[in-house]
């Protein structure tokens, strides 16, 4: 990952007795301290969107969502709840997709997503039959 954030460290243990010994997913190694990793990455997230208007759509759906993870894989007693509260992979799979919407927000700072448009789109442009 690059830009103005830094990736999170993650420890590797593929054969820790505790914990589980490979992801089944090729290229997607265990990550040990997910907890540690998640965190950090959703704290960061959230402090990304907060430089964000308030009103903006994306702000407002990426922080609900970021703060109910957040919540889940504070209160979980470990992995595997984590897992199936969130439903959306593995952890391994849950920090790739955090790694994925924290450089997503730093792009649409960039764009400016929130502001009005240059040109007003065609009439009915959006109206479906």
């Amino acid at each position: 990952m690059s830009g103005p954030f830094k990736q999170v460290a993650t420890t590797v243990v593929p054969n820790r007795a505790a914990f589980k010994r490979t992801t089944g997913l090729t290229g997607l190694n265990v990550v040990a301290n997910y907890r540690e990793v998640l965190t950090a990455l959703y704290q960061k997230t959230l402090s990304s969107l907060e430089s964000m208007p308030k009103e903006a759509v994306y702000r407002e759906s990426t922080e609900k969502l970021t703060r109910e993870r957040l919540g889940v894989v504070e209160k979980a007693a470990d992995y595997k709840e984590i897992e199936a509260k969130i439903q959306c992979g593995q952890v391994e799979e849950l920090i790739k997709q955090a790694e994925d919407e924290l450089s997503l927000t730093e792009d649409m700072k960039k764009w400016g997503a929130w502001e009005k448009l240059e040109e007003q789109p065609p009439a009915n442009q959006w109206k479906w039959p």
